[in-house]
């Protein structure tokens, strides 16, 4: 007779999908700063630990920017899970971040 083999540890735990993004900045001018505070509110309250974020500050590096085509900061850009997304501006509408992250407000909160 044989055994049934059931599988347990890794497969049972639950997947959690992460969010990589990219954050090109311009310094320290007043949309940057103000983009920079409203993704971390937006990451702590709806992503948690779900996410992975870069920030490229163009002013030092302007060269990646021009290689990602960012012509215009800040801007915030979604790597993956696809399809990616580019948000422009200082991130302060909370609502159209998520839509454009494809995270849905009400399952994360």
């Amino acid at each position: 007779m044989a055994r049934k083999r059931t599988k347990t540890g890794a497969a049972d735990a639950p997947v959690t999908t992460v969010v990589v993004m990219c954050l090109y900045v311009a310094g320290k001018a007043p949309n940057s700063v103000k983009a920079i505070a409203n993704l971390q509110a937006i990451c702590r309250r709806y992503l948690k630990d779900g996410y992975k974020l870069e920030v490229v500050d163009v002013c030092e590096h302007p060269r990646r920017a021009l290689a990602d085509g960012v012509v215009v900061t800040p801007t915030l850009a979604k790597v993956s899970p696809a399809p990616a997304s580019n948000i422009i501006g200082n991130l302060s509408d909370t609502g159209s971040v998520l839509a454009g992250l494809g995270v849905h407000a009400r399952a994360r909160e």
